[in-house]
């Protein structure tokens, strides 16, 4: 399967670059949207056709992951008739908190799913664990194993550092972390450092860790050009050989030549 970044900064778009999103790509070309961030619509445009998804997975209802949903739903809405032949939008996302979830429906148009967050979803050729994840809202981080290759990547939404994202991150081919914070910052309540993505890297024995949900500025809040690149030391540095890379718009990975 194939991963593809659609938007990576947290919080909020910077430097006419969007918020979290991202496309997976797996057998017989399905096509899944991850999150669907500030200015989503207009990058995916560049991957593909919004009338081409085939569903649309959310991790939790901040704004930054589902700025753009609305609009992708009134492109399909919209779009003439005449020019293609329309389908409703599975959109999956949790129901614990019901009336965001209640938004993910939208008649003729998208169709608002619960995923099992105890159990298995089965999503195109997708297979999809869930677990909860420390954020100041409900969000959970996934597990998606593609059922032919065995591919596995893990994304973990926001979170604040907990134990149990080890295990789930186990052996994952790809490891997209959500690193908001700079080494020194550990414990936080809502986001991953880069020391602590790149220990959960090293010790989980993934194959690439790819650090996303970047922050717009550096240690101390300074403005400087190669504050990524300090962020992605601090990552290869308790990966301990594990690849670090930064995800960036239309930057891609083939899971099956990592």
């Amino acid at each position: 399967m194939k991963l593809t970044t659609i938007g990576c900064w947290g919080g909020y778009p910077y430097k006419e670059q969007g918020t979290t999103s991202y496309l997976l790509t797996g057998e017989n070309g399905f096509q899944l949207l991850i999150d669907a961030g500030s200015r989503a619509l207009n990058e995916l445009e560049k991957e593909l056709s919004p009338l081409d998804l085939d569903a649309v997975i959310i991790s939790h209802y901040h704004p930054d992951h589902v700025a753009d949903l609305g609009v992708l739903r009134h492109y399909r809405q919209l779009y003439p008739k005449a020019l293609w032949q329309s389908k409703v939008l599975p959109t999956y996302g949790h129901n614990e908190d019901k009336s965001e979830f209640a938004k993910l429906t939208l008649e003729g148009v998208a169709e608002g799913i619960a995923y099992d967050v105890n159990g298995i979803e089965t999503i195109g050729p997708f297979s999809v664990s869930f677990i909860k994840t420390v954020h100041p809202v409900v969000c959970y981080a996934m597990r998606i194993v593609e059922r032919d290759s065995g591919q596995v990547l893990v994304f973990t939404g926001d979170t604040g550092y907990f134990a149990e994202l080890l295990p789930f991150t186990k052996g994952a081919d790809l490891f997209l972390a959500d690193v908001y914070l700079y080494e020194g910052q550990e414990g936080h309540p809502a986001h991953l450092t880069s020391k602590e993505a790149g220990k959960i890297a090293a010790q989980a024995g993934v194959q690439r860790l790819v650090l996303t949900h970047l922050p717009q500025f550096g240690p101390e809040n300074t403005d400087s050009d190669n504050h990524l690149e300090v962020l992605r030391q601090q990552a290869a540095h308790h990966a301990q050989g594990v690849p670090v890379d930064l995800a960036e718009p239309h930057k891609a990975w083939d899971l099956g030549k990592l």
